[in-house]
């Protein structure tokens, strides 16, 4: 008996949600927006929804939260106006909605819905009106009257000319033999109508829009004696053919269709889904140069990036759309996908032509432009289009473009336009093995880099991968935009060109006439030998100009104190590379002295303790060096730390001494250090 009361017990907790609340099934995206408009409606009574119009147009939406701050949809401007709320309707004198519609049957019910002309077209057959009004269950899926006046007049004429063939047919196949509410239509589902028992498909998206057959649901969920009307806003007519079939069969085609078959896609896009494909006309596919074309269409795998990047992994209708949004393909890309007024556009572009044909597996919109994807390009026109160009410039008049053009597996540091706005480097034989390091023997992919890693060049070199909190650097340019990776290549965008290390430490001050003063101290001090050999350091280089500007007597003092001199200069050398890039705002950086270096960035200026630098980033192979115009001090001991030391200096001998004091009481012997120890405590 008391396993069963804790079972009852636990089944009513599940039961009950929130507050004491009965949990119930969660509410449908359509069903969030609805309660959204109810909420900003009830300040006007009871029942009231909020109601979104476009200006100019008599499109409205119920609003969702986003779409009631922005005020707009597909960037039209809209007005916001309160009715009732489905199912509701006023009554004269009270405010708001009060009254719930009388029930009546479907018949009666497209009427009050707005759907007058579909009564009309039902009493115009013999047969389905008496079925409207008679018992049974039925979800209808009724026209709006305007839905109706904007068919083609030589549709509406073949349609009105064999009522109880053609006509009757039509209404039917807007007809399921079972009541359907929102709850129940299901993103990607399908429908048995009454006409053959042929599908209907919906999809009901995340933003609450429902659509049957790409047609939105206007009203929703009004209920009748014998069923349910959902208002849409177009006729659906019945759907044949899969997305392979409709490519086959449409002229503007052509190019697409050849495409497709010797990518081996046609058994996607003729098998089991709902996908939308993006498809390319042949007029897309000229305005594509011969050559790239050429190569595409020759490459199975770019042609098969090409293809899945057409093609998004769920069916998307153009009513569902009434923003911008990221929609993936099956290339595993996203594309954004959003509207501007009546045209749907890709990527922030009006190329969509024809929309909203439908296929068993999907829809299809045409486009007039091609979307190629990075994958399925080479370095050379992924650079092209990026904030690289004058690099590529460079590269054109070094005759080393073909390196990016061609099939080698690269990795090209790309530095950005702005690192040339002085004006761009003569070419030379230096500068071709200069660019020719910027180019890495493999394709890579900078989120897989490591501390430490080592790249080789075409020009020979290695370089060296550093990776701090928040950058992610290559000897000292570092990585300024997302990668892209391209059929053969990756471009890195980089914030500055490479120099790639020299020599050592010491081989980079010795060469440099600024620190010959350095260099002496150098070796005078004995650190020649750790700025020579393998290592990671970041030395703090003082120029002859600071070791002039100290005082005579103070530089002769330290150049004469061997301790204190190599003190001073292990306080100018890190324990670690940290290039400009890696600074960020503040950096304490431990030196090999002990104490720690600050170094800061701000406005581009670096700053060692407050001190700014001259010139940074000398990249050597065991570590990087920044020149700077004044002998840096190590930081004096706080006097509340000499007091601590003190503190604890007295303390120890404190405890000797009682130690030692209770050993004088033993012998006499110790006596003569224990006096020892107490005159070291007057001290």
């Amino acid at each position: 008996m008391a396993l069963l009361m804790r079972l009852l017990t636990l089944a009513l907790a599940l039961s009950v949600g929130p507050a004491g609340t009965l949990a119930g099934p969660a509410k449908s995206p359509y069903q969030l927006v609805l309660q959204h408009s109810r909420l900003r409606g009830r300040q006007h009574g009871p029942n009231v929804c909020a109601v979104q119009k476009v200006i100019g147009t008599n499109k409205k939406y119920f609003t969702n939260c986003k779409q009631w701050y922005q005020r707009k949809i597909c960037g039209k401007s809209t007005v916001i106006s309160y009715e009732c709320c489905p199912g509701y309707e006023k009554v004269p004198g009270e405010k708001g909605c009060p009254a719930a519609l009388p029930l009546s049957n479907l018949y009666e019910t497209m009427g009050v819905v707005g759907s007058t002309t579909t009564q009309l077209y039902t009493d115009r057959t013999e047969k389905l009106r008496p079925e409207m009004e008679g018992p049974g269950s039925f979800t209808i899926f009724a026209p709006s009257n305007e839905a109706w006046s904007s068919l083609p007049a030589e549709v509406l004429d073949s349609l009105v000319s064999n009522v109880n063939i053609e006509l009757l047919n039509a209404l039917r196949y807007h007809m399921v033999d079972r009541r359907v509410l929102t709850d129940e239509l299901k993103h990607g589902m399908t429908l048995t109508s009454m006409y053959q028992n042929s599908n209907i498909q919906i999809h009901h998206y995340p933003n609450g829009i429902v659509t049957v057959n790409c047609a939105r649901l206007l009203k929703a969920d009004h209920h009748a004696t014998n069923g349910v009307v959902h208002l849409i806003d177009k006729v659906i007519s019945t759907i044949t053919n899969n997305i392979q079939q409709i490519i086959e069969i449409e002229d503007t085609f052509e190019t697409l269709r050849a495409a497709v078959a010797a990518s081996g896609l046609n058994t996607v896009l003729e098998g089991d889904g709902q996908f939308t494909l993006l498809a390319p006309t042949n007029e897309a596919f000229e305005k594509i140069p011969a050559e790239t074309l050429n190569r595409i269409l020759g490459d199975p795998e770019a042609l098969r990036d090409l293809l899945n990047n057409h093609i998004l992994k769920s069916a998307m209708c153009a009513e569902a759309i009434v923003a911008g949004m990221s929609m993936e393909t099956l290339g595993g890309t996203t594309l954004e996908v959003g509207c501007s007024g009546d045209k749907l556009t890709i990527n922030g572009k009006a190329v969509i032509s024809n929309k909203d044909i439908l296929a068993t597996n999907g829809v299809i919109h045409f486009i007039d432009e091609l979307l190629i994807p990075d994958s399925a390009k080479t370095l050379l026109e992924l650079a092209s289009e990026s904030d690289v160009s004058t690099a590529i410039d460079i590269l054109k008049q070094a005759g080393l473009d073909t390196h990016l053009s061609g099939k080698e597996q690269l990795t090209f540091l790309a530095p950005l336009n702005s690192v040339f706005k002085d004006g761009v480097p003569r070419i030379d034989a230096q500068m071709k093995t200069l660019l020719l390091n910027h180019m890495v023997k493999e394709q890579l992919a900078s989120k897989y880099l490591y501390s430490g890693q080592t790249l080789d060049t075409l020009g020979g070199k290695k370089l060296r991968v550093f990776v701090y909190r928040n950058s992610l650097c290559i000897e000292n340019s570092c990585i300024a935009a997302h990668d892209k990776r391209g059929r053969f290549g990756t471009l890195f965008t980089m914030d500055r060109m490479l120099t790639p290390p020299m020599g050592t430490v010491m081989d980079v001050l010795k060469g440099d006439n600024r620190f010959s003063m350095l260099v002496a101290a150098i070796q005078s001090a004995g650190l020649m030998e750790i700025l020579n050999r393998e290592g990671v350091y970041t030395v703090f280089a003082p120029t002859n100009e600071a070791f002039q500007a100290m005082p005579p007597e103070e530089l002769n003092k330290l150049l004469a104190n061997a301790k204190e001199l190599t003190n001073i200069l292990k306080y100018h050398i890190g324990d670690e590379i940290l290039v400009s890039g890696g600074i960020g705002a503040l950096v304490r950086l431990k030196s090999l002295q002990g104490d720690k270096l600050e170094v800061s960035s701000k406005n581009n200026v670096v700053s060692v303790n407050k001190e700014p630098v001259a010139e940074t980033d000398i990249m050597a192979t065991n570590g990087v060096v920044y020149a700077i115009n004044t002998v840096l001090q190590p930081p004096a001991n706080r006097p509340q730390e000499r007091g601590d030391e003190l503190a604890d200096s007295a303390l120890e001998i404190f405890k000797q001494a009682s130690a030692y004091s209770r050993a004088a009481q033993r012998s006499v012997r110790l006596a003569p250090v224990y006096q020892r120890l107490l005159e070291r405590m007057k001290h």
